[in-house]
């Protein structure tokens, strides 16, 4: 509160933020909230081998005001019970504020004169954290580099959190080459050639060089030899946190979109122009919205290869229309790391895109029903983005919709959609909608919620589908079954960290998919 913002409580108590949350992004409780791996304060870990030992967070994307740590004031770590955590800094980051002429140095330098000089609460030992947002704090250190707006979190050596950050060398002048808008600059020469990683605790800035083929990175490590490093150096661990960078990926879909027509007259009359595919979203008025659709990133492999990979996919639609031409696929992992690669559809065949999966959603009646219901009355409806994964030969479309109160920040997730190019079913878990799609089953809404309609005694297909399967046997259900187990090993693998285990299950679950298609046939 106002009455609290003192120099004291914003300067020396107050000076930093605390701990993460963590879980599986396909796992939930029986309540629609997410399966926490790291929750709580002080943090509390769910899974074996992961635990954060430092989580104070002195430096991140909040942090922008200075402050004093090693003061005889005690820093406030997080509430517990009647009293508070309090906690003094241990790192070794930012600058001594020493003797008094240091100090009154300081002091006009940070704008401090009528405090800082004065405060019998700062020492010899006190120390100045400064630049402490950390796209600012690379950004000074190398302002010849193009940052990436997002940095994200992870848990590095020994527990420790860091900050991760792409950033890319760009230029204008790039010969025969055009050119597109990018943060705000027009660019024709862009690569990914630094990952900046930030110590959330101490602010120690490393800069790794990823692509040390590009001249223009090679000129500034001539220049500046001691501010970079090799590749190698980075740590394994935080090394399997390095991903395809989204806003590289981004611009290249709309670089590709035109160029990967290689006949002339065809790219004379943009006969083959291709554009991201949008989906439904929705704004702060509960009005629908088309917007463009984000990288996504996947645990998955790709056609023809024998490895699980991670993988960031964002899928096309031919200009102007609406159905699926093709995707791309950045790559995360070794040793393909940096390149990406493109799948397109035959055009002799029309398959489904994002927004008409999502205008299935909205013609089925009983799913429109419900929606517009929970879309009042102190609620909203909140359609999560719609995933497309490849299965085998066919595509399956997932979207998670939850629901939210006004008066909660905490969405809840009450239903699963899945669809194929001609079915669509829906349950409140991703079981139930799979026994829909693929066993016959009735598609049901959460039968716990009020006003819910009655579900329909079958799911009615969307216009020009095929007519619903027959009733389950008991081999369907049995895959069904074998399925959902799979889906819950494949979950709790991935939250022990057994990434290579769960990739086989996820592999299993695939196949009890494409199984499940060629029965319906």
């Amino acid at each position: 509160p106002e009455s609290g913002r003192n120099w004291i409580n914003e300067k020396l108590i107050y000076t930093h933020g605390y701990g993460v949350t963590m879980n599986p992004v396909n796992g939930f409780t029986p309540e629609g909230l997410p399966t926490l791996l790291l929750s709580n304060m002080p943090v509390q870990s769910a899974a074996p081998g992961l635990a954060v030992s430092r989580p104070e967070i002195y430096f991140g994307e909040l942090t922008n005001t200075d402050v004093y740590v090693k003061t005889r004031q005690q820093e406030f770590n997080y509430p517990q019970g009647d009293a508070s955590s309090l906690t003094s800094y241990e790192g070794t980051g930012g600058i001594a504020v020493g003797g008094f002429l240091r100090r009154s140095l300081i002091a006009l330098d940070r704008g401090d004169l009528t405090k800082l000089p004065f405060s019998d609460d700062v020492t010899a030992d006190t120390r100045l954290l400064m630049r402490r947002n950390v796209v600012d704090r690379v950004r000074v250190l190398a302002p010849f580099l193009t940052l990436d707006p997002d940095p994200y979190i992870v848990i590095g050596d020994e527990g420790r959190l860091f900050w991760m950050m792409d950033a890319y060398t760009t230029a204008g002048t790039y010969p025969y080459s055009r050119h597109y808008r990018l943060n705000g600059a027009v660019v024709n020469y862009m690569r990914n050639s630094v990952k900046a990683v930030v110590d959330a605790y101490d602010g120690s800035v490393s800069l790794y060089v990823f692509d040390p083929g590009d001249p223009i990175i090679t000129a500034y490590r001539g220049l500046f030899p001691s501010l970079f490093k090799d590749a190698s150096a980075m740590s394994p661990l935080l090394r399997r946190h390095v991903r395809y960078p989204e806003l590289m990926l981004e611009l290249q879909a709309a670089v590709y979109g035109l160029y990967h027509m290689t006949d002339p007259a065809t790219f004379y009359n943009r006969e083959d122009l291709w554009t991201v595919a949008s989906e439904v979203g929705m704004n702060d008025q509960r009005e629908q919205t088309t917007q463009t659709m984000e990288p996504n990133f996947v645990l998955m492999k790709l056609p023809g290869e024998q490895e699980m990979e991670f993988v960031e996919i964002l899928p096309f639609t031919p200009a102007n229309r609406n159905n699926l031409i093709g995707w791309i696929a950045g790559r995360s992992d070794e040793p393909n790391y940096g390149t990406a690669v493109v799948y397109d559809f035959p055009k002799t065949r029309l398959v489904d895109g994002p927004l008409q999966i999502e205008a299935q959603i909205d013609q089925n009646p009983q799913l429109s029903a419900q929606l517009s219901l929970w879309n009042q009355q102190g609620s909203r409806v909140r359609r999560g983005s719609l995933i497309v994964i490849p299965v085998g030969r066919a595509l399956l479309y997932a979207e998670a919709i939850y629901l939210q109160a006004e008066r909660s920040p905490m969405p809840q997730l009450r239903l699963v959609v899945l669809a194929l190019q001609d079915r669509l079913a829906y349950g409140p878990t991703f079981e139930a909608a799979m026994a829909g799609l693929f066993g016959g089953a009735a598609s049901t809404l959460p039968t716990a919620l009020p006003n819910a309609p009655a579900p329909p005694a079958s799911t009615p297909a969307p216009a020009g589908a095929a007519a619903p399967a027959p009733p389950a046997s008991t081999d369907v259900n049995t895959l069904i079954g074998e399925a959902a187990r799979d889906l819950a090993d494949y979950q709790r693998l991935t939250a022990e960290g057994r990434l290579g285990e769960a990739g086989q299950k996820l592999e299993a679950l695939k196949g009890k998919l494409e199984q499940l298609q060629r029965q319906r046939r």
